[in-house]
């Protein structure tokens, strides 16, 4: 008699990714002790992604591409298609992919054991990031969860994020309820990951990789490593976006009445300066929350654009 393999749904988003999309849809369908089905949706692209999705398809049962529906201008828009679209419902887990890398076979497997062992709701995990030139580094996300880290940062890459159906189904269910509020997020992983926190949802962030996380000139977010990353998502913060995100996904998941929140969320001088004393519960990693104090003095004192 067959072994009944747990039934996962992946949800891949793709945009211009004939580069390497193969070898990602590879790496996931060869993924062991799982039943997969790979639903994929594509943005508007110039490099042929689309009809060559339609054909891998046809040429694998196990993957489904939806109908066209325009342009999404970005990756978190069109997962949130993906989530509103797909009969999530139907699946024991639900999981996202990229269109870029490369997964370890036993991922899904591993992470669907750690959810029944730990009884928790949410898996993410650790990746190896890699360049072309053959470097490779350790993101290491699997800090401690503090009391707010999940308003003002994700649980690391969306694409190791791995849900049980008691988390899927009302994620899908405030997708639907909130869909116009949801098209001014930016990042789809730390919406998910404030959603389910806010919510009371237990997450596991393990410290094992699960996947080498492919580093181009082409990704929307990449490995926070070095001083050139730093200074990159200091621009996002000086800009105003990165607050701006703070208070959106904190109205999304309700929490802006809370008497923590109150006291910050108007993000005047005094409330970034207030808010800096709380760095040490904002952060997982210890380095994060010290570049998170510094960055709250810096935008109170330039007063940038904190809306």
């Amino acid at each position: 008699m067959p072994v009944k393999h747990p039934k996962v749904a992946v949800l891949l988003a793709a945009f211009n990714g004939m580069q390497w999309i193969e070898e990602q849809l590879d790496s996931i369908l060869e993924q062991s002790g799982v039943d997969v089905t790979v639903h994929i949706s594509v943005d508007s692209s110039t490099d042929g992604t689309e009809s060559w999705c339609h054909a891998y398809a046809a040429r694998h049962p196990a993957v489904v591409v939806l109908p066209g529906a325009g342009t999404f201008g970005g990756a978190s828009r069109n997962f949130f298609r993906l989530i509103r679209d797909v009969p999530i419902e139907e699946y024991d887990f639900v999981a996202f992919a990229d269109q870029d890398d490369v997964w370890y076979p036993g991922k899904l497997e591993r992470a669907i054991r750690q959810i029944g062992d730990l009884q928790v709701d949410a898996y993410s995990s650790n990746v190896i990031a890699f360049w072309p030139d053959g470097r490779t580094h350790l993101l290491d996300k699997a800090q401690p969860h503090t009391a707010w880290d999940f308003l003002f940062e994700a649980a690391g890459p969306g694409c190791t994020y791995v849900f049980s159906r008691q988390l899927s189904s009302p994620l899908k269910a405030c997708v639907l309820a909130n869909w116009s509020e949801l098209q001014e997020v930016s990042l789809h992983d730390w919406y998910c990951y404030a959603f389910a926190r806010s919510r009371g949802f237990k997450w596991f962030i393990d410290e094992h990789p699960s996947m080498d996380y492919r580093q181009h000139e082409r990704n929307q977010v990449g490995a926070n490593t070095g001083i050139n990353s730093l200074i990159a998502r200091y621009k996002t913060i000086h800009d105003g976006w990165w607050f701006s995100q703070v208070k959106t996904i904190t109205r999304l998941v309700g929490l802006e009445h809370d008497a923590f929140v109150k006291q910050w969320f108007s993000l005047s001088r005094w409330q970034l300066l207030r808010l800096s004393m709380s760095a040490w519960k904002c952060r997982r990693r210890v380095r994060d929350k010290l570049f998170f104090f510094c960055i709250c003095w810096a935008t109170a004192v330039v007063g940038k654009k904190a809306k």
